[in-house]
């Protein structure tokens, strides 16, 4: 009986042990994955995320065209805001600097916390698409009727091929707050008069 009961406390001391390295381990591997995500957009130029130019390099090449690009801005249904960009295109020069901006309002009477996710259309501009300044991935408070100015400052690389003359930045924007049931009700119905 009492070796039963010692036997016992080792293999539940030994499942504990692989409990709490499987843990520490699974908390590594989701640490592991944000830089290993990055890297994979970074290639790819999925999900927003675009290639990383030097500001140095690509003023250094001598360009004789320019691209249209256009801002688009989104809200997921379940957000009580409107976003709209500052001006809905401009044309610029392959390798110069430019800012624009963002306007975000909260028309919800709760103060709700947003996230936005940015795309760069086609598919294939992404990787010659670069933000220096971006609001994208930070999340966002805004108080009930708040309204804010984003900033986006960015470049496109002279390395884009001539068939691309135009590209769009679009941002949406979805809930990242945690409502009760009586605040989702009221975020709906502000929603609702967008």
């Amino acid at each position: 009986m009492q070796q039963d009961k010692q036997n016992r406390q080792k293999d539940n001391k030994k499942v504990l042990k692989l409990g709490v390295a499987g843990s520490l381990l699974m908390v590594g591997f989701g640490f592991a994955l944000v830089p290993l995500y990055d890297i994979i957009c970074d290639i790819t130029g999925l999900n927003g995320k675009t290639g990383v130019l030097a500001v140095e390099q690509v003023q250094e090449k001598g360009i004789d065209h320019t691209i249209t690009v256009q801002f688009d801005g989104n809200v997921n249904s379940d957000l009580p805001w409107s976003l709209k960009p500052q001006v809905f295109s401009m044309e610029v020069v392959p390798g110069k600097l430019y800012s624009t901006e963002y306007i975000a309002r909260n028309i919800a009477q709760v103060d709700i916390t947003g996230q936005a996710v940015p795309s760069v259309a086609p598919n294939e501009a992404s990787i010659y698409f670069s933000k220096t300044e971006c609001f994208c991935f930070t999340e966002q408070l805004l108080t009930s009727g708040e309204e804010k100015n984003m900033p986006v400052t960015f470049i496109v690389s002279p390395d884009i091929p001539k068939d691309i003359n135009v590209l769009t930045l679009s941002y949406t924007f979805f809930n990242k707050s945690r409502l009760t049931a009586e605040q989702q009700a009221v975020a709906a119905k502000a929603h609702e008069k967008i």
